[in-house]
């Protein structure tokens, strides 16, 4: 194997993590325009994995409204306002009753998904010992380190989620999974230097 390879599985090892899922306090799911988090939650609610599921998000930073359904737009059509609210929508039509849900609708960006995430467990009393945390398959370190961050006593789980075909298998068979995969290693260096 060459040097070239070795430094890419590295990277790949880096990014995408994932665990198997077991009973955990609550599910997160950072907010985003992709069903397939808020899906695979609700499947892990369904199976009795966590009594609470956690959606956060008001809309990027950058877009100022919600970009809107990036997939799947023929089963969720409404006209949604947040990230928060067009996941719950996904949840409720998978299954998970209303008051399973909680609320945090005001998060710009993955950090803040995490940060406002705590405000709201610390709010309803929860003690989160063990989390799942469903995101976009590259997106798995940085969340999980923005959530170990703000919940340092807390075990994630981090089940994710393939949504534009970018996988721990196929990223480097094409540029847009090269560039997501290296843009993410880059967000990942600037955004944690903060914290050094």
């Amino acid at each position: 194997m060459s040097t070239y390879e070795r430094v890419l599985d590295e990277i790949q090892d880096f990014i995408f993590v994932e665990d198997k899922p077991e009973k955990a306090d609550i599910i997160f799911v950072p907010g985003n325009g992709y069903p397939h988090m808020a899906e695979r939650a609700a499947e892990l609610y369904r199976e009795g994995l966590a009594p609470y599921v956690l959606p956060s998000g008001k809309y990027s930073i950058t877009e100022k409204k919600f970009s809107g359904v990036l997939k799947k737009r023929e089963c969720y059509r409404k006209n949604y306002q947040t990230e928060w609210e067009f996941l719950r929508d996904v949840l409720i039509k998978n299954q998970v009753p209303p008051e399973a849900i909680l609320t945090e609708d005001q998060a710009g960006y993955t950090y803040e998904n995490a940060r406002f995430s705590k405000k709201v467990t610390d709010t309803a009393g929860l003690e989160i010992k063990k989390a799942i945390l469903c995101c976009k398959s590259y997106h798995a370190r940085r969340s999980l380190m923005y959530y170990q961050y703000v919940y340092p006593e807390t075990q994630f789980l981090v089940v994710p989620c393939i949504v534009d075909g970018i996988s721990k298998e196929s990223w480097r068979d094409t540029e847009s999974g090269v560039d997501a995969v290296i843009g993410e290693m880059t967000r990942i260096i600037k955004q944690f230097s903060f914290m050094m």
